[in-house]
């Protein structure tokens, strides 16, 4: 938390930049994307479909798992991932009400 000073803004405008970050690169929309017309995969099946490695596809899944906005169950030595319906709620709620508070100016 040093230099970023997290501590000086409110709970909420962490929660928001954390999910906004997580969502901040197109690998992750397009897994976003995936999970939510497949209801459920393995990593093995999003490596398929996006042109990354594993592992590069894992720190992805990682990221977005870390901000709440999707989870994965363990079946066998596989993970098995789908969108945190509550995560991906909050979020949707969260962004939707800083997009309303905002107004234009100029």
């Amino acid at each position: 938390m040093g230099l970023s000073k997290k501590e000086e803004f409110t709970v909420k405008q962490n929660r928001l930049a954390e999910v906004t970050k997580a969502l901040a690169h197109p690998a992750r929309i397009a897994i976003v994307e995936y999970l939510s017309k497949s209801n459920a995969c393995m990593c093995g099946d999003i490596v398929e479909v996006l042109p990354l490695s594993q592992s590069t596809v894992s720190q992805h899944l990682r990221e977005l798992k870390n901000a709440g906005l999707i989870k994965g169950n363990i079946e066998g030595t596989s993970v098995c991932y789908c969108i945190d319906e509550k995560g991906w709620t909050e979020a949707k709620e969260m962004l939707g009400q800083f997009l309303m508070t905002v107004e234009k100016c100029c």
